[in-house]
């Protein structure tokens, strides 16, 4: 199954571009003669992984179905990968071996909105692995405002966070770190399409953004990946004015398939931050009769 061209140049590409971003003096090596292009040649990575020559340009040529857990392994650490690059890589081994089951999408259950709507001091919302919020609490819902009457992001229906950032201008004034916004984004759908490789939508998300975004298309060409992510971000909101707000995201399994993610947005307290959260809290307690209408 990894003799698929689609699949074969998404292993080659992401190897690739590993391989690219390292020099020889940061692996050990002696950085000999002058380099075509940068990064390590196919045999320094063979040399640092344990492996022929052979046996690595053809790995990288998308041939990985056969290939063991600790060649993957040796491979992984040879190219310095991180935690989630890693994982991404062996994603695309274990479909190489074997087409996933197909994701269905499911409906939240009712404890997840509880667990939600019991955070009335935090923004919490739950997203696909194509980036659609699928259910959220009312902070949420008054701080992704932006997003949510957004006739970029809400064009099928939900609104997605990947269409907002990359379709929509007014994200590049929401997102005062628009880049790294940009740059999470198509990392998170990078990691999404090595775990679901099979999902039509998914694939038909990435063909949209690529068609109508060229800076979608060359964040997507990097080929990094995301899985799990946390830090701060700096928002500007049409309410509340500038707001410095630390988030988490965390796995939320809904089936035995199935699993989202959870993503919290918090402020330090004490802080003006904090203040505006509050203020926009507040008027998320008495909710419009319509809350993903646009206002006219």
């Amino acid at each position: 199954m990894d003799d698929r061209p689609d699949h074969r140049a998404r292993i080659r590409d992401f190897l690739a571009t590993r391989r690219a971003k390292l020099t020889p003096e940061q692996v050990g090596l002696p950085a000999g003669g002058r380099r075509r292009v940068p990064g390590l040649r196919r045999e320094e990575v063979a040399v640092l992984a344990g492996v022929s020559t052979e046996w690595y340009t053809r790995l990288e040529k998308g041939h990985i179905g056969g290939v063991s857990q600790e060649v993957l392994d040796a491979v992984a650490q040879a190219l310095r990968l991180d935690q989630d690059e890693r994982t991404y890589l062996f994603d695309l081994a274990l479909a190489a071996r074997r087409a996933p089951a197909r994701r269905k999408d499911v409906q939240v259950p009712p404890r997840v909105q509880w667990l939600l709507d019991s955070m009335t001091m935090s923004a919490a919302f739950v997203r696909n692995g194509r980036a659609d919020i699928v259910a959220c609490n009312a902070p949420a819902r008054a701080l992704l405002a932006p997003v949510f009457d957004s006739p970029a992001a809400t064009r099928h229906g939900r609104a997605n966070l990947a269409r907002y950032v990359f379709l929509d201008p007014g994200a590049q004034r929401f997102f005062a770190d628009w880049d790294e916004a940009a740059a999470v984004s198509a990392a998170l759908l990078r990691a999404e399409a090595g775990r679901e490789p099979h999902d039509r939508a998914l694939h038909d998300l990435i063909g949209e953004l690529s068609t109508l975004s060229t800076a979608f298309r060359g964040r997507w060409a990097a080929h990094d990946v995301r899985i799990r992510h946390a830090g701060t971000k700096r928002l500007w909101h049409p309410q509340a004015g500038d707001m410095e707000l630390t988030y988490q995201s965390l796995d939320l399994p809904v089936s035995s398939r199935t699993v989202y993610g959870l993503t919290i947005y918090t402020a330090e307290p004490g802080g003006t931050s904090e203040d505006r959260l509050k203020l926009l809290t507040s008027l998320a307690a008495t909710p419009p009769a319509h809350p993903t209408s646009r206002p006219r």
